[in-house]
């Protein structure tokens, strides 16, 4: 039986559809039976069908926070010019996941291992099958949402006419593995984990409360806590506080306990293994030469997951590309827009890039 979680709902996390891409094979050996994706649009495919944009979701994220930050009449991401697609990633809570799937074979501790690269070719059917989408204006993402937009560019690069991943690297790295080694074990190792059979996300709210403590550290960067900008950053419950232990209780630890563990356990194997190289032969130089995207890489300045170093180098080995550097004292967690500055940056950079001639 599926499990329950209201965090998962339209409720809370805004309107999507669910579309069926069917049985679906995944890169690892395993199957879906039946695979569903949860989509949220906004604006009109045009005649042309040469408008779309695709948006991939970053890890525990769903489309929620893209409506609320980066789309929006007179925005780059303009939904009276352009059909605006964002696509829930496989496991998110939202598409087909661990606790969410009716299947008994693929439910909870047995859901299947699950690749960037399967989200991508679930997404290129759904937009081929479902609205006739057959090249996209822009794919953009951050994060996990970037590993998508690298991997799009990589695969598909007849289909992808211009691309921006945001703070996320082509191929990860050792360091970023064992990081995210930490976020998965600080959740399994939570007696109430059960071996991924709990009967609801209740009863792992310790490994919960851990990997969000986890997340504070590296997410978040030392200029953010030192610099006392959290102070102005309300808490789930709207309030602010002057004391960052309570912000942390309040706002990141209490986001994360609202999640299910399978579901980031699933998103976080993903992550650990994203690499646009993967799929030919493990030669970085040589998958970053198929892109024929025109390429903005936009990573965040003070970002300890994904640093500009490691974004900067795979920038210079793909063709015609980019480097826009966005400014956040938040680091990996800028992408949620607390300052005004980097959501304009990121609204110049966009409307540059759907500018541009390709």
């Amino acid at each position: 039986m599926p499990i329950e979680n209201p965090f998962y709902s339209p409720d809370v996390q805004g309107p999507y559809e669910l579309y069926s891409v069917g049985r679906f094979e995944l890169e690892d050996g395993g199957v879906i039976p039946d695979l569903t994706l949860a989509v949220a649009t906004y604006g009109e495919l045009n005649a042309a069908r040469d408008n779309a944009i695709l948006i991939p979701t970053w890890f525990s994220g769903t489309h929620q926070t893209w409506e609320q930050v980066y789309i929006g009449p007179g925005r780059a991401l303009d939904p009276e010019r352009h059909f605006i697609v964002v696509v829930n990633q496989i496991g998110n809570g939202l598409s087909l996941s661990p606790h969410n799937a009716a299947d008994p074979s693929i439910a909870m501790s047995k859901f299947p291992r699950v690749r960037i690269g399967d989200d991508v070719r679930a997404q290129e059917r759904l937009l081929r099958e479902a609205f006739g989408i057959e090249r996209l204006a822009l794919v953009v993402g951050g994060s996990m949402g970037a590993q998508q937009t690298w991997e799009w560019a990589v695969r598909f690069p007849e289909k992808v006419l211009r691309a921006a991943p945001i703070a996320g690297t082509a191929q990860n790295t050792p360091h970023d593995f064992l990081f995210t080694q930490t976020l998965v074990e600080a959740i399994t190792s939570d007696p109430g984990f059960a071996g991924g059979e709990y009967a609801s996300h209740l009863d792992v709210q310790a490994g919960l409360g851990r990997h969000a403590d986890i997340w504070a550290v590296m997410g978040l960067s030392t200029e953010f806590w030192k610099s006392g900008f959290w102070k102005a950053v309300p808490m789930l419950d709207g309030e602010t506080t002057e004391d960052f232990e309570e912000f942390q209780a309040g706002f990141i630890r209490a986001l994360f306990r609202l999640m299910d563990p399978n579901a980031l356990l699933t998103m976080g194997w993903k992550w650990q293994r994203g690499d646009v190289a993967r799929s030919i032969g493990g030669d970085l130089a040589a998958a970053l030469g198929r892109i024929t995207a025109k390429t903005f890489v936009m990573p965040i300045d003070r970002d300890m997951f994904f640093p500009v170093a490691d974004c900067e180098a795979e920038q210079r080995l793909t063709p015609g590309s980019e480097l826009r550097v966005l400014p956040s004292i938040a680091g990996h967690f800028g992408l949620f827009g607390f300052e005004p500055s980097y959501v304009e940056e990121v609204d110049r950079n966009l409307s540059e890039l759907l500018a541009a001639p390709v």
